[in-house]
């Protein structure tokens, strides 16, 4: 497998994943226990997160509470999953809830835009001394990548950095699903032959330089150059063209940044990348949310509905595991200006594929939304639950280049078992 660090496996690895090495070493048994049941049969290939900054209203959307102060202006509706309902916004999507789980008791704990970022994003806390890897990154960092195409690719916003897990691991970035990357192509003027001996004399140049200097940020940036030229002769590149796009095909996704962007990540995933993040923001609504959330209701119904649609069409959503998050949920209480405030004590997460159980609620907010009611899950959980799904060991400890161990997921988080079933 090629992993995005060269790091080498660390005694304390070493001595958790094999059993024979801890009997002749005398490692404790209770340690090795705790080791069994850490890895995992794949279930899941592909994961795409619908990433909803600001964030997305809980009560306007999967955890709608009717008949109670705080419901708002939206009325629940029935899904195709038995006793399941969800916001009116969604009339698509709940013709497909049966493919789909729903968590509605996700304890979280950071109120602010850029903390809870952090966390959904990486599993961790802030730490000014570190930049934890995204969930993008340690994804592909445990996967091996498939074709030529880059294995982590961010939608429409930037995602979370690879922090110690280097260049390998970053996003390649999207701005306008299905424009052409101008940097993936020569300049107007400048043929094939010349742009290729110019690539050639910049390679020669780059590794007399690297060889003297041995820096490790001039060493991710060959990395980076190298990925970009193999990127840019490569035919999977068409993968990101969607003009030739059937245009009904187009107009059930939405003709919308952020339906050409569902579309785009379908395609993605069908070619071998193995996480896309699709990003839309919006969602801060301190004020005239109703509108606002009919709005975002409009935008991502078509998009996600037809991207599950048609990868279970396909014999694809299986292999592909959809989430929909945001970093936190709003206040129950509907404020002076029409509006909800940040709420971090209770939302929810929609996930689909990958081995989910579809049409299913896990959790319960109480009466009002305000706390989790029935089995509260933790932000850290949700990672191990994609780890689970990708089988990928979630209490893996990594060595930083600094030669600092680091958990994979952070400690003490437990995948949702119900999840699949």
């Amino acid at each position: 497998m090629s992993s995005c660090l060269d790091y080498n496996v660390s005694r304390r690895r070493f001595l958790s994943q094999c059993a024979g090495t801890a009997a002749i070493l005398g490692m404790p048994i209770n340690r090795l226990l705790s080791a069994v049941g850490t890895d995992h049969a794949a279930k899941a290939e592909s994961v795409i997160l619908f990433w909803n900054g600001g964030g997305m209203s809980h009560i306007d959307t999967w955890d709608p509470k009717p008949g109670r102060p705080v419901a708002g202006e939206f009325e629940p509706i029935k899904t195709s999953a038995d006793g399941v309902q969800i916001s009116e916004i969604f009339p698509q999507l709940a013709k497909q809830m049966h493919h789909c789980s729903i968590i509605r008791s996700i304890a979280g704990t950071n109120g602010d835009h850029g903390r809870a970022t952090y966390e959904l994003q990486t599993s961790h806390q802030q730490n000014p001394a570190l930049v934890h890897p995204g969930l993008g990154s340690f994804v592909v960092n445990e996967r091996n990548t498939t074709g030529d195409l880059p294995a982590y690719i961010s939608i429409g916003g930037m995602a979370p950095r690879a922090g110690y897990l280097g260049q390998r691991c970053e996003a390649y970035y999207v701005g306008l699903p299905g424009e052409r990357d101008p940097y993936l192509a020569f300049p107007d003027g400048i043929s094939k032959v010349q742009g290729d001996r110019r690539l050639e004399i910049l390679a020669k140049m780059n590794s007399r330089s690297s060889q003297k200097l041995a820096s490790r940020d001039f060493k991710e940036a060959e990395v980076a150059l190298k990925d970009a030229v193999n990127l840019m002769k490569s035919p999977a590149l068409a993968s990101f063209d969607l003009d030739k796009e059937n245009p009904k095909t187009l107009e059930r996704y939405g003709l919308t940044e952020f339906g050409r962007g569902a579309l785009l990540a379908k395609k993605l995933v069908e070619t071998g990348v193995r996480f896309v993040q699709v990003n839309r923001g919006g969602y801060d609504n301190h004020m005239d949310i109703f509108p606002a959330m009919r709005n975002h209701g409009a935008v991502m119904d078509p998009a996600i509905a037809s991207l599950i649609e048609d990868l279970s069409a396909s014999g694809r959503l299986e292999k592909t595991l959809v989430i929909v998050l945001s970093e936190f949920g709003r206040t129950p209480k509907i404020n002076i200006n029409a509006g909800r405030d940040h709420h971090a004590k209770v939302f929810s997460c929609f996930m689909a594929g990958g081995g989910v159980k579809g049409g299913q609620v896990i959790g319960s907010s109480d009466a009002d939304g305000m706390e989790p009611k029935d089995r509260p899950v933790q932000v850290p959980d949700l990672h191990a639950s994609v780890c689970l799904a990708l089988g990928i060991n979630h209490t893996k400890e990594l060595t930083t280049p600094l030669g600092r161990p680091m958990k994979l997921v952070r400690e003490g988080a437990k995948p949702v078992s119900e999840l699949f079933g």
